[in-house]
């Protein structure tokens, strides 16, 4: 099966910053099972990083593996949509819980 590597890069604690979080723990927990990893960026505490990744808003979450790379900005709430931008293969059993 294939492995996913997520960075969702954030800033700080804020209301925004943590419904992302949540959605993305939501969203590899209904429709990955295990084949995702999950990296947090604070760009406050790491702002290198966020530029040398070249991330200019956040929330920001990269699917970094497998390639191609994609970006989608944003807290993450419509799981349909974020699958579709990060162009990723869910499990056929998977349903979203509402």
């Amino acid at each position: 099966m294939t492995q996913y590597r997520f960075t969702l890069f954030i800033a700080g604690k804020t209301p925004r910053s943590d419904l992302a979080v949540r959605n993305l723990h939501r969203i590899c927990d209904q429709h990955f099972s295990g084949r995702c990893e999950i990296e947090i960026v604070d760009v406050l505490e790491n702002p290198a990083l966020a530029e040398q990744e070249r991330v200019l808003a956040t929330p920001t979450l990269v699917k970094s593996s497998p390639a191609p790379e994609r970006r989608i900005i944003g807290d993450l709430t419509e799981s349909k949509k974020v699958l579709v931008a990060l162009d990723v293969e869910v499990l056929e059993d998977s349903q979203e819980r509402r």
